[in-house]
This record gives C-alpha cells, structure tokens and sequence, in this order.
C-alpha cells in the first residue's frame, strides 16, 4: 500500500515538470509556425517588388505588362498559393481586418470606378513604418508597378477593405 502512495506521490511531483514541458514544446511549435508565415510573406513581398517598374497592362501577368491582381497572381504563385485572377474574387479570400491593423502581405481593395462598391482594384501591403505611413505595392494605370503610401488622399477615398489571407 505504501508502495502506491510513494508511487501516486511521484507522479504528482511530475505532473507540473510535465505540463511545463508540454507548454514550451508547444509554444517552440507555435513559434516555428509564425516563422514559417513571415518566411512566406517576405518571399510574396520581394517577389512583387521584383515587377517594380513593370508597365500597366490590363489583363497582363508578364513583365512585359500587367495589371494589379496579375501582379499578385504572379506574388503569390511563389509561394505555391494560387489566387483567383480578379481583384473582386480576391477580395473574398481570407479574413477582413481594419485598416489600422494591416501587416505586410496583407491585401488592400479599391473601389476605382463610377461603382463605389464595386472593387476594381488590389494592392499589397508591404510596410507599416508608422500608423500614417502604410506603404503597398500595386499595378497603376498609369505608372506601372510602384509602392505608394496607402493613407495617401487618393487611395484613402477609395480604399474598401483590406483581408489577411496569410496569417503570421
């Protein structure tokens, strides 16, 4: 009997080494995880960055033109991911967040046309230096592939929604 009560004793002891081991095993996999996430994103955002300067081409996906959610095609392709090929479908994937709480590889959906609820146009996010300064990567129509300041007053009007389809 008092083998019993040594032995339950010694497992009491264990118990809370166990659950601490447990924890860290877990929260080691959970950070792992979030590595793997950012990994991923920083490889969308330097893969869009490398069509910088590409010319605007409705309905392009190549360096010779394209257009903005051709751009993200191509951004997130790298990583294996595929995307419907319009902004308006991509503006369906992943979860909403507010505009205050976009990261980098977050997506940004514009209404650009007579329709203001009508999403004409996507951009990435690519850094938040400060709560005013946003800054995202897109195809315009008339520059090209470029990085603007997302809280700039053109894009401010007509800025929709913005979903996170990577969560870190």
């Amino acid at each position: 009997m008092s083998v019993f009560f040594k032995l339950k004793s010694s497992q009491n002891s264990l118990l809370p080494l166990l659950c601490l081991a447990m924890i860290f095993l877990a929260s080691c996999a959970s950070h792992r995880k979030a590595k793997v996430q950012e990994a991923k994103i920083d490889k969308v955002i330097t893969t869009a960055r490398s069509y910088t300067g590409t010319p605007y081409k409705y309905g392009g996906t190549t360096r010779a033109g394209m257009d903005c959610s051709g751009l993200l095609l191509n951004a997130f392709r790298s990583i294996d991911f595929t995307l419907p090929r319009t902004s308006e479908a991509q503006s369906k994937l992943g979860k909403e967040v507010k505009l205050q709480e976009v990261k980098p590889g977050d997506l940004v959906f514009f209404a650009t046309g007579k329709k203001k609820r009508k999403i004409t146009h996507v951009g990435l996010v690519t850094e938040k230096k400060a709560k005013d300064n946003i800054k995202f990567i897109h195809a315009s129509s008339s520059l090209g592939v470029i990085e603007a300041n997302l809280l700039a007053d053109y894009y401010k009007k007509s800025f929709r929604l913005a979903r996170r389809i990577i969560e870190p």
